[in-house]
This record gives structure tokens, C-alpha cells and sequence, in this order.
């Protein structure tokens, strides 16, 4: 049984994080994403709502499949259309609706005021042209400035990022560099114009433990010398403890779960949520079979019927068959997409 779109509860959601009275640097309200396909109608992000103000880092979570790149390839512009298509929804940047502007207004915002690094930096990179020269490429189209004055500005850059001997690298090629060097020019040509606003798509998928944590080391280092807000998506928990304020844990295209950081983690409030962090693998104990949630991802051309974590769910009841969840608010500044999330908080399985 296929589900509509569930209705989004607006007075259940929780306030901004901002202060009273003032518009976040970026929302993102009742967003729907769909993608009209040979098979059928996919609905791929259905009513998303977060907010972001300056200098806050927003972590994305969820399984592949749940709307997180979606919904960033949404706020940066870059869905192609057709085959999708956002039918309802704001995005709101500094107070105004992004959607209704024309593509030359967004390709003013892309890149200078919003920006995005992607998780796959080898083919984000273009192969036929050096480093230095994509990173100089910025300056010259969005500044004005000369080869020579662009060229200085790539190697400043490629500092700042700590890429060794960058005055001699900037000629490299992108092949020529390691995975985590190639993400940090990545990381390089999204900073490069001082954006307000950074997507972090998987920024570290594919890199070594250690690699991970420099990068986001880089990224939260970055982040305070120009109070930028920062978007983080990902499926690790384990990446974003340390860096991230608050968190929107996302499946089947809605937002199951939104908390401050410290709360999801010391008690979620939401079944996936729960199943998320207790995959993670613990030092405490070592040689344990790693838990994992029970069944997959739901299809998005079919959707389950009510909740749609229903099926792989330990709380399930009968009402979670049929009646799609809201977000209950449960605090000021935390909701929960789940019909029994007392039960949830309470560690209470039926």
C-alpha cells in the first residue's frame, strides 16, 4: 500500500534555535522533492523542516535513500528538472524563498553565499585540468581577478587547507593527490568566495579513521575563523559527536528525529534513532557481534503504510500500520516522528 505525503504538523514542530524574533540564516520549510520515473512517481523527500542559523553545525543522518543529498541538492539548485520537481515547499536564505528566484539570482548565491562539498572528490574534480587552476577558476569568474592574482589566491588556499608544499603542488594534477588531500581542494574550492552557508556532503566517505578525523578537525576549524554555518551529511554517527550542535535524523524522506546533539545521544527519542547508535561499534566491547536494524530501507516507489520504519521496528504497534506519525514536539528544541516515543526514551520495547 502506497502512502500519500504525510501532512507536516507546523504547531508540533520545535522554535528556531535563534533568537526570539529573528530569521535563521537558512530554513528549510515543508520541503517536497519528487522524481517522475519510468516506474513510477518517487517521492524522495516529503515535508523536510530544519533550521540554521550563523556559526551552528546541522549533522543530516540517515541510511542511503532517506532525502539528505536530495534535500541539499535542493537548497544549492542543482536537481535536474525534470525528472524532478519540488511541488510544495520554501527554502528561505537570509528571508528569502530561493525557489522563486530565477536561475541567474541563484547562481549568485551558489557557490559565493552557499556551498558544497561533494563525497566523491575525485569525480567532482575535473581530471584534464590542475588543482591550482580549478581553485583560481573561482577568483577569476566570481572576483575579476587576473591569472596571477587568482594563482596566488589558489596557493593561499591550498595552505589554509594544510596541503604540504602547496606553492609546488598547485600544478599537480587531481589523480596525483591521496583521497584526503583531493577532499581538502574540495574543501578548498567551497571556502574559497566565504560562503555563509557549507554543505558537507559525506565529506569523509572513504577515507581511513585518521583521515576522517582531520577533515573534520579542518572543517570545524574553518567554521570558527568565519563563523559559517555548516550543514553535515551523513550516516555515521560516530563523525559528528564532536562537532555538530544539533542533529535531523532522516527516513523514508521525512525527518524522524531532531534534537541538540548531546540529547539524541544520551537518550533518542525515535526507534531508528536508537538503532542507529547502537550499531556503532564500542571499545568496551571488543569481540561482540555488532548490532544491526532488522530488514532495509523502504522503497520509495511503494512506501510502507503509516509509519514507514513500521516493519523494522521493535515498538510497532498496531496504529503505526496505518496512521502516519507527526513530529511531536517533545521539547522547545526536540521532536520525534514516533507514536510511542515516550516509550522510546523510557527504553520500553513491546
Amino acid at each position: 500500500m502506497t502512502n500519500p505525503a504525510p501532512a507536516v504538523d507546523t504547531h508540533l514542530l520545535p522554535a528556531d534555535s535563534g533568537p526570539p524574533g529573528t530569521e535563521p540564516l537558512l530554513a528549510v520549510d515543508n520541503l517536497h522533492v519528487e522524481f517522475k520515473t519510468r516506474q513510477g512517481l518517487v517521492r524522495a523527500v516529503n515535508g523536510v523542516s530544519y533550521a540554521l542559523n550563523a556559526g551552528e553545525t546541522l549533522a543530516v543522518l540517515g541510511e542511503s535513500g532517506s532525502g539528505k543529498s536530495v534535500t541539499a541538492q535542493a537548497i544549492m539548485g542543482i536537481l535536474d528538472m525534470p525528472p524532478a520537481r519540488i511541488p510544495k515547499g520554501e527554502i528561505r536564505f537570509r528571508g528569502t524563498d530561493l525557489l522563486k528566484l530565477s536561475e541567474s539570482a541563484r547562481t549568485q548565491i551558489r557557490g559565493q553565499q552557499i556551498a558544497m562539498v561533494f563525497q566523491d572528490a575525485l569525480s567532482a574534480l575535473n581530471p584534464v585540468f590542475t588543482v591550482g587552476w580549478q581553485i583560481a577558476e573561482m577568483f577569476r569568474v566570481h572576483r575579476g581577478l587576473r591569472k596571477k592574482a587568482a594563482y596566488a589566491k589558489a596557493i593561499e588556499l591550498m595552505d589554509r587547507v594544510r596541503i604540504p608544499a602547496a606553492r609546488q603542488r598547485v600544478n599537480d594534477y587531481p589523480h596525483q593527490f591521496s583521497g584526503g588531500m583531493r577532499q581538502r581542494i574540495m574543501i578548498a574550492m567551497s571556502i574559497a568566495l566565504d560562503p555563509d552557508v557549507l554543505i558537507a556532503d559525506e565529506p569523509t566517505t572513504a577515507l581511513d579513521v585518521t583521515v576522517q578525523a582531520q577533515i573534520m578537525e579542518l572543517l570545524a576549524e574553518l567554521q570558527r575563523e568565519s563563523n559559517m554555518a555548516m550543514i553535515l551529511i551523513t550516516h555515521d554517527l560516530g563523525v559528528v559527536a564532536d562537532v555538530a550542535d544539533k542533529i535531523a535524523v532522516m527516513y523514508g524522506g521525512r525527518i524522524v528525529e531532531n534534537a541538540p546533539v548531546h540529547d539524541v545521544y544520551k537518550n533518542p527519542a525515535h526507534p531508528y534513532t536508537k538503532g542507529l547508535l547502537e550499531s556503532i561499534p564500542r571499545v568496551d566491547q571488543k569481540g561482540q557481534e555488532l548490532y544491526a536494524i532488522k530488514g532495509l530501507p523502504p522503497n520509495l516507489l511503494d512506501m510502507p503504510s503509516g509509519c514507514a520504519f513500521h516493519p523494522r521496528c521493535p515498538f510497532r504497534q498496531d496504529d503505526c500500520v496505518t496512521d502516519v506519525p507527526p513530529l511531536h514536539a517533545i521539547s522547545g528544541t526536540r521532536s520525534s516522528a514516533c507514536h510511542y516515543w515516550r516509550e522510546v526514551l523510557d527504553g520500553v520495547e513491546r
